[in-house]
């Protein structure tokens, strides 16, 4: 899992302009059985550009991007937190300024 998350932010880090976009990976444990419901409840919230399943401690990784950082803020403490039968999450907030090219 861990060579993922790797890989996906290394890939994430090498697409960003440090200066205009803030992003963080939100992993997710849910409720039994509800993986594709939250899924496609993501996919519906704006700055969320990509979501799925995953195996291991947590049920599923968002890929989260904003303008700024009340405005990620916003959308992981609001938006994503509140979902239904969502029962936790751990943000893993990118390093502003930190660039791999």
């Amino acid at each position: 899992m861990l060579n993922i998350l790797e890989s996906a932010y290394t890939s994430m880090a090498l697409e960003l302009a440090p200066e205009t976009r803030h992003s963080a990976f939100v992993l997710i444990n849910c409720d039994l059985g509800c993986k594709e419901e939250i899924i496609s409840d993501l996919q519906k919230i704006g700055g969320v550009e990509n979501a799925r399943e995953t195996f291991g401690a947590y049920d599923i990784v968002a890929e989260v991007h904003a303008g700024s950082e009340s405005e990620l803020r916003e959308i992981i403490t609001w938006r994503i937190r509140r979902l239904g039968r969502v029962r936790s999450t751990l943000t893993l907030k990118g390093i502003e300024g930190q660039s791999y090219r």
